[in-house]
């Protein structure tokens, strides 16, 4: 078997490696019916449709030859590490920030992992995202998020 594309073999190994394990993983679940589904019934169609989906980019990878061989570049490292601590920032800052500080906070440093950084952007995607997840999780489906911080509320 002769890779032709490594970009599309690696990404859609990943997919597919990722995919069964979360439909292996939600096996521990239940999984309702259709009418009425179980907590393992989503992730598992996700990881299941995750995994076809890597499937086909495996199967596109050894038969469609691309330019080169599609070589896989450098790995962004400064990128990689911003958004993930941004994340890891967000899980931690939540519970005692609110959610309209820690939101915020979260696009304004996930912005700085580009090349291109603009304040008036990252400013109308934090309100965006801050009103939107306010509407949708607080008010629509009455979850228990913080959304002022500890010592305001």
């Amino acid at each position: 078997m002769k890779i032709k594309s490594q970009r599309d073999f690696w990404s859609g190994l990943l997919f597919l490696l990722v995919g069964l394990t979360f439909a292996w993983g939600a096996t521990e679940y239940q999984f309702g019916s259709s009418a009425k589904p179980g907590p393992g019934y989503f992730p598992f169609s996700l990881g299941v449709l995750l995994a076809l989906l890597g499937g086909m980019v495996l199967f596109k990878a050894v038969t469609i030859e691309s330019a080169e061989g599609d070589p896989i570049g450098p790995i962004a490292w400064r990128p990689l590490l911003v958004i993930v601590g941004a994340i890891a920032l967000f899980g931690l800052a939540l519970p005692r920030l609110g959610l309209v500080v820690t939101l915020p906070l979260l696009v304004f440093i996930s912005s700085l992992a580009g090349d291109e950084f603009h304040w008036r952007d990252a400013l109308i995607s934090a309100v965006v995202l801050t009103a939107g997840s306010w509407l949708i999780f607080v008010w629509g489906l009455k979850l228990t998020i913080p959304v002022w911080p500890v010592f305001l509320a």
